[in-house]
């Protein structure tokens, strides 16, 4: 493997793409992002994040073609296919294990791992192809550091579950897992926005230098996808590097949120169970509608879409067609199309601007002193959203949006992938702690703890905090312990690990504490009793963590990557 070879893919709830870099080590990344769309007549950054199965579960399509062969499906053809889209969210605050199912447009559910798998290993193929193709050399995806960007808003266990689809799909090997770095969207936007000139952006100017040349600056990145919004603060130190100043946060109101109100309002008109048979019995044509719109919404405008044949004919055999939009507001019917007034379209988007503002207003009102706030992903390419955040928040930042905003963060990818350490710092979104014992002490320890062994009393379960919620932790930071038995003959010493958004708990089994992982470490050589020593290291700068034991007497070692998927 090359680690000047990087290939990011960025899988999007709405849209999902890749790009990739080939320069040598000694060069700056200059990603490459092929384009999607030939097959239907259009030539975009990046293609719909959907996938079609057959009536087995086996993979047929993903992107464009999958939605152009559902679309094309009839009645039943349709009906016993396997069609999903938006299936990122189902990850989104939910309990997660390698079980968990989610369900097709046809209502049956299939496993999410299988589906998350297929889609990854997709796009790793299709990237691969390209570059074999371009190149014409024969690389194989051990060739490739490979970088697949989440939401940084998602909890540790959705962001294992991606390693897990990823790593099944082909990308990094056990052994080899330094081969897929797991990077944080509004991170990896940022780490290309810096870097952009100010005419590479669309209005609002920062000056004749680039971000990451004016050390002290502070920023907001505002990452709106279809999903999520994902917001993180950024400082920039010397040399370019960033440290975050603010743990990320956000919310599920992404453009999606815009989407569904649309289609609430298409439930409204074709009442009397129209709109739900149509669903029913042409969930192709759905899609092609919904599509359809998210052009429409990028526009601060009216929307015509026209009203599918099979739409109509369904509402025809109820009544009048023109007669269902009779008292809904803001709808009218003109000619065998469906018009929506510009105030209901931006009614449409209240929900999440009201979101945004909610998250931007509480992150202004800390000691951040931000300078500018930084649009980026697909959804921030909506005028409607653009002017919003200018309107609610220029007077205290500059409001900036790249050109091209949808890709800022997969070509934000690639330079992570090659440099992770140009996110010098971070700050830990959990308090992290280990399990351990204590000698007894009656007058601070809970009566209930109190356990006994040939080598006296001591206290079970005590919380002993590794990590503290909100602490600046940097990117190459490890901690070191050493810990000691509680049982002078033990042959083993168990590691058992937990998180919570709690500050400092006394006990593991308090609320809100869970673990996250556990491991057992071999101590065979007794002679030293309770004076053996066993040497933990975490490693916690990443994006994920690491922690591995070792029995000083044998050189006897057990690892783990923390486990945050807890069985279902």
């Amino acid at each position: 493997m090359s680690d000047s070879f990087i290939v990011a893919i960025d899988f999007g709830t709405s849209y999902s793409g890749f790009s990739f870099s080939m320069t040598p080590r000694e060069e700056e990344p200059d990603p490459h992002l092929p384009p999607w769309g030939e097959e239907v007549g259009l030539e975009t950054p990046k293609t719909p994040t959907c996938i079609l199965f057959d009536e087995h579960q086996t993979f047929l399509a993903f992107g464009y073609d999958a939605r152009v062969t559902y679309v094309k499906m009839r009645g039943d053809d349709a009906r016993n296919k396997f069609f999903f889209e938006s299936f990122k969210m189902s990850l989104y605050g939910r309990s997660l294990g390698s079980d968990l199912t989610i369900m097709a447009a046809n209502g049956k559910p299939m496993k999410a791992l299988t589906v998350f798998t297929a889609a990854l290993r997709y796009l790793k193929d299709a990237a691969l192809t390209t570059i074999n193709t371009t190149s014409g050399r024969k690389f194989i995806a051990a060739d490739f550091t490979w970088v697949l960007t989440v939401p940084a808003i998602w909890d540790p266990a959705a962001k294992q579950f991606m390693r897990k689809a990823a790593t099944q799909a082909g990308m990094g090997t056990r052994g080899h897992e330094a081969q897929l770095i797991i990077a944080l969207e509004p991170e990896a936007a940022s780490v290309w926005c810096k870097r952009l000139p100010a005419d590479g952006f669309t209005a609002r100017s920062h000056g004749d230098h680039t971000l990451e040349q004016s050390p002290g600056t502070q920023y907001i990145v505002v990452d709106c996808g279809g999903g999520t919004v994902d917001i993180t603060v950024h400082q920039v130190l010397d040399g370019g590097s960033l440290k975050e100043l603010h743990k990320a946060s956000g919310n599920n109101m992404g453009g999606q949120t815009v989407d569904q109100k649309f289609k609430a309002l298409l439930q409204e008109i074709f009442c009397d169970g129209v709109w739900d048979e149509y669903e029913r019995q042409f969930p192709g044509e759905v899609q092609k509608m919904m599509y359809d719109f998210t052009l429409f919404k990028k526009k601060d405008q009216e929307v015509e879409i026209s009203c599918p044949y099979n739409l109509g004919r369904l509402a025809q055999e109820v009544r009048d067609v023109e007669a269902f939009f009779h008292g809904v507001r803001g709808a009218s019917w003109n000619e065998g199309s469906i018009q929506i007034s510009r105030e209901t379209l931006r009614s449409f988007f209240a929900e999440s601007l009201h979101g945004i503002t909610e998250s931007l207003t509480a992150i202004l009102s800390t000691d951040v002193q931000a300078e500018f706030i930084l649009l980026v992903g697909g959804y921030a390419e909506s005028h409607i959203l653009q002017r919003h955040v200018i309107r609610q928040f220029s007077a205290r930042c500059k409001v900036l949006c790249p050109f091209r905003a949808q890709e800022a963060i997969v070509k934000g990818a690639v330079m992570f992938g090659r440099s992770p350490e140009v996110v010098a710092s971070r700050q830990s979104a959990f308090t992290y702690g280990l399990a351990v014992r204590h000698r007894f002490d009656a007058s601070k320890h809970r009566a209930d703890k109190k356990h006994s062994n040939r080598d006296g009393e001591w206290c079970n379960d005590v919380f002993m905090k590794l990590v503290s919620v909100n602490e600046d932790v940097a990117w190459d930071a490890t901690r070191d312990h050493v810990l000691t038995p509680t049982g002078s003959d033990h042959l083993t010493m168990d590691f058992a690990f937990y998180s919570t958004e709690r500050e400092s708990p006394s006990y593991v089994d308090e609320e809100g504490v869970e673990k996250i992982g556990v491991f057992v470490v071999r101590t065979p050589d007794t002679r030293l009793g309770l004076k053996r020593e066993v040497r933990l290291q975490l490693k916690l700068g990443f994006t994920e963590m690491l922690a591995t034991a070792t029995d000083v007497e044998s050189g006897l070692t057990e690892s783990i990557q923390l486990d945050f998927m807890r069985k279902l």
